[in-house]
């Protein structure tokens, strides 16, 4: 197994602070159902892709909190087959693909087509601490996203076979390493909350919703949820990465690479994913040592840290590591996805 560490004096490189600068030119966007059998309903996806001018521009993922990224809503999709990967985004204030707009739009702008359905329940107004916590549906949720790009009309044929991958930011991450094909132990999910532990914010909430881990039905929890059509997957700060099977990572049989948010030693239990990488056989694991896991969120608007306060939302989603910028993270995880996808999806076997 290839085993490296990232530390904070990692240099990012001009290209790509320039491709998070120009993120949005020529990315199209538009909205597409996927059904889910499982979920008793349609999904609603998010793709983003290689565009050619004529579409609306809109802005994704601006809030009172965070900035939005740029694109062109039912752009036509550029010619050419391009590789897909699936997205998965956390819960909570990141619980929605348009959270996850900053690495999606440029990695469109970079020739990939980008599909992240809405995991029902785990952010916006529909918000639910039950349905969040069924974690094992979230992979699921990703096969039926590639279903429908399979069938979808203005994608079908724009996707190169046989390359297939798969993003996860926080939950999302352990959704990627999900369908790579590790698989939940019901015991530990339903005990995850039976203390502060693990995830005082995500614990306390479940409480607070009248949640009992420990009733809910997990008869599917620990199943395996892997699609075989997906060969690579990346999980940026997997969590809740404990919650898993570990005798299951052994089985992956696809590379994964999988990053760190914090310095090793400092990085939360519930997302500290280097044992992960070393019981997964071809794994590769970085950390960033400047960031924390609310890295992953937008940039924070100027007024963003005294709404937080005064909205007692709890978490200091504003708060990285020490030194950089949050553009100048997110840089760096967008040329850390963009290589290793570029390495997977668009080499040449």
């Amino acid at each position: 197994m290839k085993f490296r560490t990232m530390l904070c004096a990692i240099i990012v490189s001009t290209l790509a602070m320039q491709e998070q600068a120009n993120a949005g030119d020529a990315v199209g966007v538009r909205h597409i159902a996927a059904r889910s059998v499982e979920r008793g309903s349609d999904l609603d996806v998010t793709v983003w892709y290689p565009a050619e001018p004529g579409g609306v521009a809109v802005t994704l993922g601006d809030s009172q909190l965070f900035t939005g990224t740029s694109a062109e809503r039912d752009a036509p999709i550029s010619l050419g087959k391009f590789p897909l990967i699936l997205l998965s985004h956390g819960a909570g204030l990141a619980g929605t693909p348009q959270a996850l707009s900053w690495i999606a739009t440029p990695l469109a702008s970079q020739g990939f087509i980008v599909a992240a359905p809405t995991h029902p329940g785990n952010g916006g107004k529909d918000r639910s601490a039950a349905e969040t916590m069924k974690l094992w549906l979230r992979p699921a949720d990703l096969t039926a996203t590639l279903d429908a790009i399979e069938k979808e009309a203005s994608f079908r044929d724009r996707v190169e076979q046989g390359k297939v991958g798969a993003l996860g930011l926080s939950m999302g991450g352990g959704t990627a390493l999900a369908i790579a094909g590790a698989r939940l132990d019901p015991k530990l999910l339903a005990a995850y909350c039976d203390t502060d532990l693990l995830n005082a914010s995500l614990c306390g909430w479940v409480r607070q919703s009248g949640v009992d881990l420990h009733t809910m039905d997990m008869r599917f929890a620990g199943r395996d949820n892997s699609d075989r059509r997906v060969r690579f997957v990346m999980a940026i700060d997997p969590a809740p990465s404990d919650v898993f099977e570990a005798g299951s990572f052994s089985g992956i049989k696809i590379p994964v690479d999988i990053v760190n948010l914090g310095q090793p030693g400092k990085i939360p239990a519930t997302a500290d994913a280097s044992g992960i990488a070393k019981a997964i056989p071809n794994a590769s694991y970085a950390t960033i040592g400047d960031a924390s896991h609310f890295s992953m969120f937008g940039e924070c608007k100027p007024g963003a840290p005294a709404l937080i306060i005064s909205q007692e939302i709890g978490d200091p989603v504003c708060d990285d590591g020490a030194g950089r910028s949050r553009g100048q993270i997110h840089a760096q995880l967008i040329e850390m996805a963009r290589a290793a996808f570029t390495r997977a999806l668009k080499a040449e076997p």
